[in-house]
């Protein structure tokens, strides 16, 4: 063995388990998803969704929530809107499924990059925040609520992620971000801190907190 191959760091073997797993897991849901797709649907039925659990794709910045911040959220959402009102969801597709459970009459659209998510049907518009205004016109102060979580902790994913939430909302707007993007996203979108802290199924190093232009705490029931 040559000294630069002593120099290459080697996994144990619990890693290289761990990662094995995470593989088979993913491309059982990868076949799970193509699947359904070869059957030509393209709205999901209830129990689809209910049964189509994507994994994180870390290439993508994806950190799913956990099940109690999901609850919070959604509870929040129904509460800040009327029976027959329109919610977006912008990179936070993990909301997805149980705020459109639980909808009513409301239109629930995620707007998101990965593709996966096309399952969605009429309810999901393909979306970078890199092309943050590549968007029907006729969407503009379409929605009640806008709720977002930028994939990124910078200021050009913030900036330009704000930049749609203002095209789309009528007024309301929760953004979920790190603590670093606080006063970047107070002075563009006028938010605030909310009591509320969001948690993720895998924690997170960094602080993250939710923030947004009206009572969110109430909504949530959060006294």
């Amino acid at each position: 063995m040559t000294d630069s191959e002593d120099d290459v760091p080697q996994l144990s073997a619990s890693t290289l388990a761990a990662l094995q797993e995470y593989y088979t897991e993913f491309q059982e849901r990868q076949d799970q998803l193509t699947k359904m797709m070869t059957k030509g649907r393209v709205n999901l039925e209830e129990n689809d969704i209910d049964n189509l659990n994507l994994s994180e794709d870390w290439q993508l910045s994806q950190f799913w929530y956990d099940d109690e911040t999901v609850d919070v959220i959604v509870r929040g959402a129904l509460q800040g809107t009327e029976a027959d009102g329109k919610i977006a969801l912008i990179s936070c597709p993990t909301l997805y499924k149980s705020l459109k459970r639980q909808a009513g009459g409301r239109t629930v659209t995620l707007f998101e990059y990965d593709t996966r998510f096309s399952m969605y049907g009429a309810d999901f518009v393909s979306y970078d925040y890199k092309s943050p205004l590549n968007l029907p016109r006729e969407m503009s102060s379409m929605y009640d609520l806008v709720i977002a979580d930028p994939p990124f902790l910078s200021e050009e994913c913030l900036t330009k992620t704000a930049v749609t939430m203002k095209f789309l909302t009528k007024r309301n707007i929760v953004l979920c971000t790190g603590a670093v993007m606080e006063e970047l996203a107070g002075r563009l979108l006028d938010v605030h801190k909310c009591r509320f802290e969001p948690h993720h199924r895998n924690n997170l190093a960094n602080e993250f907190y939710c923030y947004s232009n009206f009572d969110f705490d109430k909504s949530v029931q959060l006294h």
